[in-house]
């Protein structure tokens, strides 16, 4: 394969995984309609810096203890289950005001919360650390480089392309929920909306395998 089918091969891939809708970008879909753009980029940056967490784990070879150990997997799924239904009940909670966004109005959660959110809500999900470990090999090629390395900068391109085609999502959900940011009923509606999607995806992380 020519370096120009292999990389043609890799982009396509990578984009088409990342334009496909997941538990990551519902994540931040539901930041960016709650609180708006700013948020909505800061969760999407945290989700792809916790996928940084996963890319270096990946290469050095800490990722396989998910895979090969049952255990371990299970801790780490309901820790994150634990705080997706955390981030949930902080939704069924809110009074509402999750779309009273103005222009001289401010989100009710900032956007380094939403990041660091982003964050442990990526790393606490270990299907993230099998993604890596199942997909970045077929990419290894040989004369290459050594494989810790490669898997190094195949994972940073996979998120580079996260980045992009997150904050495009973050952008056109942002422009489409800007005029309903005054209603104070769809607030309620919005914020329960909110802390169901958490709530299933909860449930999803808790009943998927490390098969």
């Amino acid at each position: 394969m020519s370096d120009l089918s292999y990389w043609l091969l890799f982009f396509s891939t990578a984009f088409a995984l990342n334009i496909a809708p997941g538990p990551d970008l519902l994540y931040i879909l539901t930041k960016t309609i709650a609180n708006g753009k700013r948020v909505g980029i800061a969760s999407a940056l945290g989700v792809c810096t916790g996928a940084l967490f996963h890319v270096v784990a990946a290469s050095v070879g800490l990722s396989a203890i998910l895979v090969s150990s049952a255990l371990a997997f299970s801790i780490v799924k309901y820790i994150g289950v634990g705080y997706l239904l955390y981030l949930a009940y902080q939704s069924f909670r809110s009074a509402g005001t999750c779309l009273n966004i103005s222009q001289n109005a401010q989100p009710k959660e900032s956007a380094w919360v939403a990041f660091k959110q982003g964050v442990l809500v990526d790393i606490l999900n270990p299907k993230v650390a099998i993604f890596f470990m199942a997909f970045l090999p077929q990419f290894i090629r040989d004369g290459h480089g050594s494989v810790p390395v490669q898997l190094m900068y195949l994972g940073l391109l996979v998120v580079a392309v996260a980045v992009v085609v997150e904050v495009l999502y973050v952008l056109a959900a942002s422009k489409l929920t800007e005029k309903v940011r005054s209603s104070q009923r769809l607030s309620v509606w919005l914020d329960r909306t909110v802390g169901a999607i958490f709530v299933a995806l909860g449930i999803k992380l808790a009943a998927s395998s490390s098969t």
